[in-house]
């Protein structure tokens, strides 16, 4: 559900029924990564994410920073609901949480096919006693 102002489209909150934190403050990463200083950022982190702006950049996704307040709140503890607040620096709101959902997607889509990259480079390098017993028989 969107709560915004008719009068100006770039603000608004989004409220998310039966989410949490792990959906709100991982859409609210995403927001607002374009600010987080680069140089603060462990050299891993900054590796992954140089590779992940160029993809997005490429899907033009990280053109400019549109977003200059994204917050996010859970309204009680025993309501499994949660707020996100977006306002942006000219584009509607709702245009902003929509691509922010895409860079989401993409990163997930990243880190799962690079988690299963490496579990099948440790599994080729480590085999199990049951694969060398089947092999040998």
């Amino acid at each position: 559900m969107e709560h915004g102002s008719l009068n100006d489209p770039s603000k608004a909150t989004f409220s998310f029924v039966d989410e949490d934190h792990t959906l709100a403050n991982s859409v609210r990463f995403c927001l607002n990564q374009e600010s987080v200083p680069f140089k603060l950022l462990p050299i891993a982190l900054k590796k992954s994410l140089l590779l992940l702006c160029d993809e997005l950049t490429r899907m033009r996704y990280c053109c400019s920073p549109r977003v200059s307040v994204c917050g996010y709140s859970i309204p009680h503890p025993s309501d499994a609901r949660v707020n996100i607040r977006i306002q942006t620096t000219g584009d509607p709101a709702r245009e902003v949480l929509k691509d922010g959902c895409q860079n989401l997607m993409l990163m997930c889509q990243h880190v799962r096919g690079a988690l299963d990259k490496a579990v099948a480079d440790f599994r080729m390098d480590n085999p199990t006693k049951m694969e060398t017993k089947s092999d040998s028989e």
